[in-house]
């Protein structure tokens, strides 16, 4: 469920605090909220290295007859339902007391005290906010608020945060969320002398977003001279799905966020100085035209997340002399690759359909039409599928392939180390593709 505020409220309290502190929400944090035999359990656990820093009130030993057990008790406010809660963080500094084997260090300090609808059926990968105000707000030194990991205010907070794929939890300085200031300047100044100069239009038509070859080569590109690899081989890269994430997922956005800021910041510009009337008479009767820029650049977004996708593993292929092709339409489908090629499916028992998702929800039931052609394994970098999607997908015989960080992930924090049919991109390529289909793969 996770019901939260909208990001312009969440971005207000972010600007009220001192410090943030986020946390990808494991299993353990939320299993308790929808399982009835685990009432007594009620909170999230805060990783020793935050616990250990000076974001969380101080906690003592209260009890003289349990002095291993250190806790505070203090307010907490969560926005989403406007509650004022009585939270306690407790840390057990030994298991059980007397028993030598057991008497080792916890690293985890449990929060209790939250509102338990807050974090009932929440999406794998769903966020934790907690912010430390500058003053004290409805009662509290600190907010918390749940946010799914399928709502756009996810994908913001990821956005702004700069939180990359293997991010799990930080601490963070609003104060800091500014780009660099030379980035910043720089397009101000040059903004600054195009409305001057009267040359905003040519200004815009200078600004265009990169095509995404050129996007994914850039990134690829980057990726390869920061790890020292001559090309993205999936047999030579030690974990291939590991990379097809950082690339598409962290270096090409990073990039295209670059370019994004110039044409959009440019077009706004031009709406609120170029119409008849003062700027907020131009941004009020200019409103739709807005609300249009920033609509296509989301859209502009998704799109490009995809293609991202689809020309890194494409590249992998390629690299590593698979025998494939591309977008190839047939029977009212266009599955993203076929290896070698369509004329094998239903022919050959060594085809194979690659289909990608970079998010899945629904959209991967599709594939079961296609389970008479050829073997269908589904790659995508989404750490948010459930258990019961993994189980469906099983009984449709397709494999999931997955980025190998994730699929070694303890199970709390994904659903897919459990599962026989997810498997890494390194076992797709090693195992399916060279050892059990060789002709796949052409000669050097």
């Amino acid at each position: 469920m996770g019901f939260h505020p909208e990001w312009s409220e969440i971005s207000t309290l972010v600007n009220e605090s001192k410090s943030i502190f986020i946390k990808k929400l494991s299993r353990n944090d939320t299993s308790w909220a929808d399982d009835p035999k685990n009432g007594h359990q009620n909170g999230f656990f805060i990783p020793r290295a935050t616990a250990e820093s000076d974001f969380f009130p101080v906690l003592t030993s209260s009890n003289p007859e349990k002095p291993h057990i250190f806790d505070i008790k203090y307010p907490t406010f969560w926005p989403a339902s406007g509650e004022l809660k009585t939270s306690t963080i407790k840390h057990f500094s030994k298991r059980h007391p007397g028993d030598i084997e057991k008497e080792r260090p916890r690293y985890e300090w449990q929060h209790t005290g939250v509102p338990r609808e807050q974090f009932q059926s929440l999406n794998p990968a769903s966020l934790l906010l907690v912010g430390k105000l500058k003053e004290t707000k409805a009662g509290a030194e600190y907010w918390v608020i749940v946010v799914d990991s399928v709502s756009e205010e996810a994908e913001i907070i990821e956005t702004v945060f700069k939180l990359e794929s293997d991010f799990h939890f930080g601490t963070f300085d609003p104060a800091l969320l500014i780009e660099p200031a030379s980035d910043t300047d720089l397009l101000i100044a040059e903004l600054t002398q195009a409305i001057h100069d009267r040359t905003l239009e040519q200004f815009i038509k200078q600004q265009t977003l990169p095509s995404p070859e050129l996007l994914a080569g850039q990134a690829q590109a980057k990726w390869l001279a920061d790890n020292k690899f001559d090309d993205m081989n999936p047999f030579s890269l030690p974990e291939p799905g590991n990379a097809v994430m950082r690339i598409s997922r962290d270096i090409e956005y990073s990039i295209y966020k670059q370019a994004e800021l110039r044409i959009r910041t440019a077009q706004v510009a031009k709406l609120l100085l170029h119409g008849v009337g003062d700027p907020v008479t131009n941004l009020v009767r200019g409103f739709s035209e807005l609300d249009s820029i920033f609509l296509s650049a989301a859209q502009t977004r998704k799109s490009r997340a995809g293609l991202s996708f689809e020309h890194h593993v494409g590249r992998l292929f390629r690299d590593g002399r698979i025998r494939h092709e591309a977008q190839v339409v047939f029977g009212g489908r266009r599955p993203d690759f076929v290896l070698p090629g369509v004329k094998a499916l239903n022919t050959n028992g060594d085809a194979i359909i690659v289909s990608l998702k970079t998010t899945l929800r629904e959209r991967w039931k599709q594939l079961a039409l296609e389970k008479p052609l050829g073997a269908i394994f589904l790659a995508t970098v989404d750490d948010r599928i459930s258990g019961e999607a993994i189980d469906e997908m099983e009984r449709n015989s397709i494999h999931l392939v997955v980025p190998e960080s994730l699929k070694k992930a303890k199970e709390k924090e994904t659903a897919y180390s459990a599962y026989e049919n997810v498997i890494t991109f390194k076992q797709f390529f090693d195992i399916e593709v060279n050892l059990k289909r060789p002709s796949l793969v052409l000669p050097l």
